[in-house]
């Protein structure tokens, strides 16, 4: 490893456990299938079982080689036993635990960025990943953003929404829409609102002003290696909901991308990408970026079914681009480079 004489590359994924994946609409596993595709070989594993060795401080992985079967259930299959392996001996780490980002996400960050300091390739790297919080990572870009208040102040808080009447209030620590509270004009639970989500005034949270095109979709874009893909997912929320999450129970259609979305997302992409930021979900509604998801972003399956591009190939191709850029000075640790422990 990284590569073989054939040209296979080994990836790991840090993932969620396997048997919870949904491949019907999986974005990691949609990585997998086109990585094995290619005659990639695949090794998974959780936070849970990252490492630094006792004796080298080599950050290690214990994972499984897995094979997918392409059946429906018993989806993937387990290849010999687990193996103890330093990151720096994958052809790259793919990061694709789902949020939250709590204390146990934070410390594997930490992990990751020393592992690419012995050698490792870690999507998305760790240092980005805690750059960026999602909801918070908008504030670099004022101009494509609707008005924003971050704080714990209930004053504030209140004189947002007397500003703008309509407002979605949001914990920063969010996903899939849990916690999101639309306040229209003479809210009369305001104050309940604000109590809970502030936890009495003790936590920062997130105002935004309402935004309107929401009816006509929570947008996806995804941004791969700086580069827009050319299609997002339009979310659009059921009949009387305003969160425009999937999970929410909102339908997603797939559209091209419009001017303005292609404006944003090109002055967005290489300046994260640069900073590490390989895969991106910008959330944008209308006109503007309501969030900048980079801790798991989705949606590849369900913008391929529909638009016909093939979103995996794409990510794929450009994370083997940047593994063999750098495959011939690949770094090496003395001593800790070509061995791996069987772990029974």
């Amino acid at each position: 490893m990284p590569e073989n004489s054939a040209g296979e590359l080994t990836f790991l994924f840090i993932a969620d456990p396997l048997d919870g994946f949904k491949t019907y609409k999986d974005t990691t596993f949609a990585m997998m299938r086109e990585a094995q595709r290619r005659g990639h070989v695949i090794y998974a594993c959780g936070l849970q079982d990252l490492a630094a060795n006792p004796n080298t401080a080599l950050i290690e992985a214990t994972a499984q080689r897995i094979v997918l079967t392409g059946k429906k259930h018993s989806w993937y299959a387990k290849q010999g036993t687990p193996v103890r392996m330093g990151l720096n001996r994958f052809s790259g780490v793919l990061m694709r635990k789902d949020p939250p980002f709590d204390v146990e996400f934070f410390y594997a960050t930490h992990m990751l960025s020393r592992a690419e300091s012995q050698g490792a390739r870690v999507f998305n790297r760790g240092q980005a990943l805690r750059d960026h919080p999602e909801k918070l990572a908008i504030l670099e870009f004022p101009q494509f953003t609707a008005p924003t208040l971050v704080t714990r102040s209930m004053e504030r808080l209140r004189a947002f929404h007397d500003e703008h009447d309509d407002v979605i209030y949001k914990p920063l620590d969010g996903m899939g829409g849990m916690g999101i509270f639309r306040a229209g004009h003479a809210e009369p639970n305001l104050s309940v609102i604000l109590e809970m989500l502030t936890d009495g005034g003790t936590r920062n949270i997130m105002a935004q002003k309402y935004l309107p095109a929401i009816v006509d979709g929570d947008k996806r874009i995804l941004i791969v290696d700086g580069k827009p893909v050319p299609w997002c997912l339009a979310r659009i929320p059921k009949r009387g909901e305003t969160r425009g999450n999937l999970a929410a129970g909102s339908t997603g259609v797939a559209r091209e991308l419009t001017p303005r979305d292609r404006e944003i997302a090109e002055t967005l992409g290489p300046v994260l990408a640069a900073r590490g930021l390989f895969l991106i979900g910008l959330d944008v509604i209308g006109e503007h970026v309501t969030e900048i998801n980079v801790t798991s972003p989705t949606c590849f399956q369900e913008i391929s079914a529909q638009s016909g591009i093939d979103v995996a190939a794409l990510f794929v191709d450009a994370l083997e681009r940047h593994v063999r850029d750098a495959s011939a000075g690949w770094p090496k640790l003395a001593g800790a480079t070509g061995s791996s422990v069987a772990v029974e």
